[in-house]
């Protein structure tokens, strides 16, 4: 066990400073964007499968809530919650639909999506980036080595944790959502970010 401990701990922190080092700018590039959606009334709906699912919902409490400080909701959603819709979709058109068809119903020209797929090469996300390009909404996806290549084209902004290793691309993800909604709260509302 202790051996374990230390090599995970060694390849998290490893991990951790090479997107600091290499995705600055891209969180603070996404970060600008979604101040400016919100700014201007759009939303963000969010999609992911599995742990990254879940990492949906999670975004999406920190923004509809709170992060750090109280201060009015901000519009987010996790396409990953209507256990009615996503069946629905699956059943009568396709899995590869339940995403982009929620998309569709609720995106609109300048909203955002943000899709997370570790590998990059998720089928449901990859078409739910296609469905927000399509409608003129920004398209952000976050996914690990690898998942650049089916992603980037369908990507306004694009985040790659610098590794191959699912959980610690999600470790990385989960680090640079904090990053992000830390910005958008702070840039949005200045005065509660004392």
């Amino acid at each position: 066990m202790q051996q374990r401990l230390a090599m995970d701990s060694a390849s998290h922190s490893k991990a951790i400073s090479m997107i600091v080092e290499q995705s600055a700018d891209t969180m603070e590039a996404i970060a600008r964007h979604l101040i400016g959606v919100f700014r201007a009334h759009g939303k963000l709906l969010l999609c992911g499968c599995g742990g990254s699912a879940a990492d949906t919902q999670h975004i999406a409490g920190e923004l509809v809530n709170r992060f750090r400080f109280d201060r009015p909701a901000l519009p987010a959603v996790a396409l990953t919650t209507d256990a009615s819709v996503l069946t629905c979709v699956a059943n009568d058109i396709a899995f590869e639909s339940v995403f982009s068809r929620q998309v569709e119903a609720l995106g609109r020209q300048g909203d955002a999506l943000l899709a997370i797929s570790t590998s990059g090469r998720s089928p449901v996300v990859l078409r739910a980036l296609e469905t927000a390009r399509t409608i003129g909404m920004t398209a952000i996806g976050f996914t690990g080595v690898g998942g650049d290549v089916p992603m980037r084209p369908l990507c306004d902004f694009l985040l790659i944790a610098p590794t191959p290793d699912t959980a610690r691309i999600q470790e990385c993800h989960q680090f640079c959502y904090h990053v992000i909604c830390a910005e958008i709260e702070s840039g949005l509302f200045p005065d509660g970010a004392k």
